[in-house]
């Protein structure tokens, strides 16, 4: 191959000479090749849309020099002829060549490929070229697919790091910049200022680095190179030549040598996966030193660099192998060169802090956490799925940490260094001949002289969760016999121990707990007795583990208080108290102390309650909640969330109102978890008293003390593409009746341009009321369910009245009617001009009783700083005529604003769900 790099228009130039040699097995009629960087090319390739999928929108909205191809290209034979070609419907990063003559087995077909690979920018993917003009380069040549049972392998570019090439020898004359340097893992020959000769034997894909060299430092030992580019400028060379030299040691110690003998290790590398919770840590709290981040960054992404290069396995399909030899080895890392380590570092140490659970954790401890975020939200996917299939949080985290853990499980049941004997031995045998699961299977399962099936079947091909409890116990002074209840039915090996003080006394695995089995322990002195004490097992939940042994009455587990929020403890019944801050236009700033048992683990019980003082009003307010969540694991419908809430606040300046509130919420997903679409149905009922009062005038007491009968449904997909929402909603009351229908759409085109669409309609089926506090409002809802955070919600002059609710009629100027007492018909768009200004419009039908319907419309500019969240809108024409020259314009302008915490916080997580 020869490649000239063109750094003017960000395109590498390719020549490719390629024999291809069919050791398939089989006659082959056509060749499929990999072309990832041409995913790049259309918005609406199979990479678009995950990060549509993910709400990501950089790539949509790229200017078409930032976006790469492969353009120009040209397929020949051998003979001069042109060969025919295509890319499959919807894979544009894929190539079916058609052989003119079937391809025997052992025979060779010589092809000539010319194209320019033009280079994506780096700030998709981390791979590209970058804005100080270096280029990190992976996949950016067109390659043959991995064959594999019986047909090549046809995967689409969806920014996985996992593509699945034939295994192939590499020799690259190329030509860049002479101003420019070069580091790759290949074997790197420089023959002149700006050419260089790049040889690779049986290589799946290599990396690519073409910049300042400052970036990388190249390291050699005994065993490897390593061209080492992870960031460490507070670390000194000596230090990192040292952590460097134990790192690689220990890896080739553990699973051997890597067969080529040169890999490169990129801070981009390590910025697509980092060490996930350290990057997480506000930078001023210093909790580890610069060297222990350095190597913890390293350690990583050695790791993962590595066990790409040496295991030739399917690296989709497959992931949960390298998935679980990464993690397992970081563990096995840590427990021997810092076993008394904290997932929090130096905070630890902080005597402020000792009674914070998530401060004592120890660093290996927290995988199971990050696992157990999923799983107590019934989100959690079986770690054997092929990578493509798991939302984003499972790929990168919790499914990775999962694996680890599983691998870490298995050797501590099987004990005599099964694990570490047959991981070392596979990887040997998988870094020189194409391998697969099953032989990774087949490798475990002869070594332990064990069925394993428990292990494949449910640990890593399921999503059945573990949990495991103690119910009657029957003890003397030498024994114990205890029934042991299997709360799930799922069936693995499980550890129990005696535990006296923080000393364990003994431990014992039990096999084949199916049903409620009486077990007979020794006592040994102990105190308590533990399932899963050192959290070896993935438990679903380790709060019911314990059995207290002592002779007086005792709690099984302690009662605990916490400042602020912790991490679940498994020893102690946590509660947690917190400041608590609330702010209405009547109550003022109400200050108060919450106190909840919500950890940062999702528990089937929850309660909150928050007791506060209105600053301006002077009274006791404030909210409070028990809640219990059901997960369905294995139905559609996978969650129902039965409540009871309750609020009191003031609604106006001399007046209170409370809330009650019993509530069920079903919620339905897709199978395929990472469809964008949620199906809610709601059932309420909302009991409301209001105090009487002279601020908001009303002629009848039928708006003081009622309750409304609420069924809601929502159809909800969203992505940051499109999105296409319906809701349905029946209220029924003593004296009135509703139903009332909400579409909602969006789309963002491949101009950048972005629509929006809303249509809401609603009629009363029966209404007696005598004023418009229950009717339809065209712009502002009195919002008698008290659902929306109005912070003043009664106010009908000032900045306060004009909050903007997008409900209802959703209208953004003053118009009148304001309200429908009969029925009302809205529509309300709006269209983007630039960037974030967009032209809005309204238009609708309101109904009231003796009076025909009334056309009202409005218009004007919206500026949507962060859709739902932060926006603003300018009331141009209307039925008032032009309002922009009317006086007190700025009362017009209307404004969303969130600052609920709450609210917040699911801005920035949904890409990861």
């Amino acid at each position: 191959m020869t490649a000239r790099l063109d750094s003017d228009r960000k395109t590498i130039s390719v020549e490719e000479k390629l024999t291809f040699r069919n050791e398939t097995g089989q006659p082959l009629n056509e060749i499929v090749f990999n072309d990832w960087n041409n995913a790049f090319s259309t918005k609406d390739s199979p990479l678009g849309r995950r990060f549509s999928d993910e709400f990501i929108k950089s790539f949509h909205l790229a200017k078409e020099k930032e976006r790469g191809s492969s353009q120009n290209l040209k397929i020949t034979f051998a003979d001069g002829s042109e060969a025919i070609w295509k890319r499959p419907e919807g894979s544009p990063d894929l190539i079916i060549l058609q052989l003119p003559n079937k391809l025997s087995p052992g025979q060779s077909l010589d092809v000539s490929i010319t194209f320019d690979s033009k280079i994506p920018s780096a700030k998709f993917t981390r791979y590209g070229y970058t804005d100080d003009g270096n280029y990190q380069l992976r996949d950016w040549l067109i390659t043959p697919a991995r064959f594999e049972n019986g047909d090549f392998l046809r995967y689409n570019n969806q920014n996985l790091d996992d593509i699945s090439n034939g295994f192939s020898d590499y020799e690259i004359d190329l030509s860049i910049p002479e101003n420019l340097d070069l580091v790759c893992d290949l074997d790197v020959i420089k023959n002149s200022p700006g050419t260089y000769r790049l040889n690779g034997k049986n290589r799946n894909s290599f990396g690519l680095y073409i910049g300042d060299r400052s970036k990388f430092n190249l390291f050699t030992n005994d065993n490897i190179n390593i061209e080492n580019g992870i960031d460490g400028r507070k670390v000194t060379d000596i230090q990192k030549a040292l952590i460097v030299d134990k790192i690689s040691k220990f890896v080739t110690e553990r699973i051997g040598d890597l067969p080529r003998g040169k890999i490169m290790v990129s801070e981009e590398d390590y910025a697509r996966n980092p060490v996930y919770g350290l990057n997480q840590l506000p930078g001023f709290l210093a909790p580890f030193s610069d060297a222990y981040l350095y190597e913890l960054k390293f350690l990583k992404t050695y790791l993962h660099n590595f066990l790409q290069q040496g295991l030739k396995l399917d690296q989709r399909k497959d992931n949960w192998i390298f998935d679980g030899y990464q993690v397992y080895l970081m563990m096995e890392y840590m427990e021997e060169f810092y076993p008394q380590g904290k997932m929090m570092g130096n905070i630890a140490s902080l005597k402020l802090l000792k009674s914070f659970h998530l401060v004592n954790l120890n660093f290996n401890e927290q995988y199971a956490y990050y696992y157990m975020l999923m799983a107590r939200r019934n989100l959690d996917q079986p770690i054997g799925f092929s990578k493509d299939r798991l939302i984003k949080f499972n790929e990168q985290i919790a499914g990775k940490y999962r694996a680890g853990l599983s691998f870490k499980y298995l050797d501590d049941y099987l004990g005599n260094e099964t694990v570490p004997k047959s991981i070392k031995e596979f990887y040997t045998q998988a870094s020189v001949n194409t391998s697969s699961r099953a032989a990774f299977e087949n490798k475990l399962t002869t070594d332990s002289g064990k069925n394993l099936d428990w292990f494949f079947d449910t640990i890593i091909d399921s999503r059945d969760i573990i949990d495991y409890t103690f119910e009657d116990v029957e003890k003397t002074t030498d024994s114990i016999s205890v029934k042991v209840k299997n709360r799930t039915g799922t069936t693995v090996p499980i550890p129990v121990f005696g535990v006296k003080g923080h000393n364990i006394v003994y431990k014992q695995w039990i096999d084949n707990i199916a049903t409620d089995t009486i077990i007979k322990f020794p006592r040994n002195g102990a105190e308590k007795i533990v399932i899963n004490y050192q959290n070896e097992v993935p438990e679903f939940n380790m709060r019911n583990n314990w059995k207290s042994l002592k002779n007086f009455p005792s709690l099984n587990r302690p009662l605990k208080f916490n400042f602020m929020k912790d991490l679940e403890d498994p020893f102690y019944n946590q509660v947690m108290y917190v400041p608590s801050f609330e702010y209405n236009l009547y109550d003022g700033i109400a200050l108060g102390l919450r106190f909840h048992n919500k950890t940062l683990l999702e528990k089937p019980f929850t309660f909150d309650v928050s007791p506060s003082f209105g600053l301006k009003s002077k009274t006791l307010v404030g909210s409070g909640s028990v809640a219990y969540n059901q997960y369905f694991r294995n139905s559609r419908w996978y969650n129902a969330r039965y409540s009871l809430s309750g609020n009191y606040f003031h609604y106006a300046p001399d007046a209170l109102y409370y809330k009650i509130n019993p509530m069920l919420i079903l919620r339905r997903r897709e199978t395929d978890f990472r469809e964008n679409r949620k199906e809610t149905l709601l059932i309420r009922d909302v009991i409301v008293h209001r105090e009487a009062t002279n601020y908001v005038i009303d002629d009848a007491d039928q708006n003081e003390n009622y309750n409304v009968f609420n069924l809601r449904y929502s159809n909800a997909y969203m992505e940051a593409i499109k999105t296409l929402n319906f809701q349905g909603d029946f209220q029924v009351s003593k004296n009135f009746g509703k139903v009332s229908g909400e579409v909602i759409y969006r789309h963002l085109f491949l101009n950048n341009r972005q629509l929006n669409l809303r249509l809401f309609a609603g009629a009363f089926l029966y209404n007696d009321t005598t004023n418009d506090f229950f009717s339809f409002a065209l712009d502002r809802p009195t919002d008698y369910l008290f659902d929306y955070n109005y912070y003043g919600r009664s106010e009908s002059s000032g900045l306060f009245s004009q909050q903007l609710i997008l409900s209802e009629g959703g209208f953004k100027s003053m118009l009148q009617p304001a309200f429908a007492n009969r029925w009302i018909t809205t529509a309300n768009a709006s269209f983007n001009i630039w960037n974030w200004i967009e032209l809005y419009g309204d238009a609708g039908f309101v109904k009231n009783k003796g009076f025909n319907p009334k056309f009202v419309y409005d218009s004007g500019v919206r500026l949507n700083l962060v859709t739902d969240y932060f926006e603003l809108y300018f009331p141009v024409y209307s039925n008032l005529g032009w309002e922009v020259g009317q006086p007190n314009y700025g009362e017009k302008i209307r404004f969303i604003v969130t600052i609920d915490p709450k609210t917040l916080i699911s801005l920035f997580t949904r890409k990861w769900l």
